[in-house]
């Protein structure tokens, strides 16, 4: 490689590192915040709405995903969550689920790190004695931590003589490394079966919806995080006896910004179920987050187990610097009935995902 090309290569590298740093900082010291999301969203239902918790055939279901990105750029950006979900029904026909949402985000090379722990419950009315439709609302809140490394940090005049020291002194005042509040989320959903083996819901929510109020790291000014708006959309139909598409979409809106997300995976029974176990089934597909990556995806169900892995492939305007490598997410999940007389088996139908 030729001394001019590896220059290029190399300042396009630290420019990106930079600019991801300083997205990070910038977030930190002036008391901004952006929610996290996955690629494979789907997965983590009540980070999606917290009026998805429960929609889904069983009684427990705990979901698990960890997120590597910008791994080719800069120091990687790790996110880890868990989710947890437990229904139960009321009557013959209604049922509640409790859950909870909690999250991890260690990001870039001075540790900007958000953790979060959200219980959630959804009450699920039936809107039909054949309990093949219902109306959920839910509520999601509690307790979002930040903070960062401090001692990580480099500012300008930390440069003297043209050269970096970080023993060097700053004028730039740092007051603490962190913030908490509490945040809350409320949603709705709507999610019926159709045909056999045919479901399908749409969903909103709202999210800080309180504003809450965060506190500058530098100075004594204070700021709040504006409501956040998502609307969902979930799809799981049968195309023959061992085939089916599921398909998923959101749409996120805060503060005049925009995210979708969307795609669809189709399955094929790998083992054909001869007993009342369920089959094997593989599924493979694509997502896209607009405006930031095409996602490939595959998935694997088997005996109430289901584990995920994704890549995000880059086309925004650092594909150039990261060579459309984004990153991997592997998720896995379990759901399943309860041997327990108050389990939903008991109940006719519910929707199945």
């Amino acid at each position: 490689m030729c001394f001019e090309c590896f220059k290029t290569f190399f300042m396009k590298k630290i420019f990106t590192r930079l600019l991801l740093l300083l997205a990070g900082v910038v977030s930190f010291l002036w008391g901004n915040t952006q929610d996290l999301t996955f690629s494979q969203f789907y997965e983590q239902p009540l980070q999606r709405n917290p009026a998805l918790a429960g929609v889904f055939t069983g009684d427990v279901r705990v979901s698990s995903a960890y997120r590597n990105q910008w791994a080719s750029v800069t120091t990687p950006f790790r996110t880890t969550a868990l989710s947890i979900e437990y229904k139960i029904p009321v009557n013959d026909y209604d049922d509640v689920t409790f859950g909870s949402q909690m999250m991890v985000d260690d990001a870039g090379d001075i540790s900007l790190k958000r953790t979060q722990i959200l219980p959630a419950i959804n009450f699920h009315k039936s809107l039909g004695g054949y309990n093949n439709s219902y109306l959920s609302a839910a509520f999601m809140g509690g307790p979002v931590k930040s903070a960062f490394n401090a001692a990580a940090l480099s500012f300008g005049d930390q440069f003297q003589g043209g050269e970096y020291n970080a023993t060097n002194a700053t004028a730039q005042i740092i007051k603490s490394a962190g913030y908490s509040y509490w945040d809350m989320t409320a949603g709705l959903c709507y999610s019926a079966a159709v045909g056999q083996e045919g479901h399908f819901y749409v969903a909103a929510s709202m999210s800080h919806f309180a504003k809450p109020k965060i506190k500058s790291v530098i100075s004594d000014d204070a700021s709040f995080i504006q409501p956040k708006y998502s609307f969902n959309v979930g799809i799981n139909a049968p195309v023959s006896y061992t085939n089916r598409i599921i398909a998923f979409a959101d749409y996120f809106t805060q503060n005049g910004n925009r995210q979708i997300l969307g795609g669809l995976m189709y399955g094929f029974d790998v083992t054909e179920y001869y007993t009342d176990e369920e089959p094997v089934t593989f599924y493979i597909g694509s997502f896209v987050r607009w405006n930031d990556a095409i996602i490939p995806v595959v998935k694997l169900d088997f005996q109430h187990m289901s584990v995920g892995v994704s890549y995000d492939v880059n086309y925004s305007k650092l594909k150039a610097v990261s060579n459309s490598r984004g990153g991997v997410e592997i998720t896995a999940s379990y759901k399943g009935f309860l041997k327990v007389r108050n389990s939903t088996l008991d109940q006719v139908k519910c929707v199945k995902f």
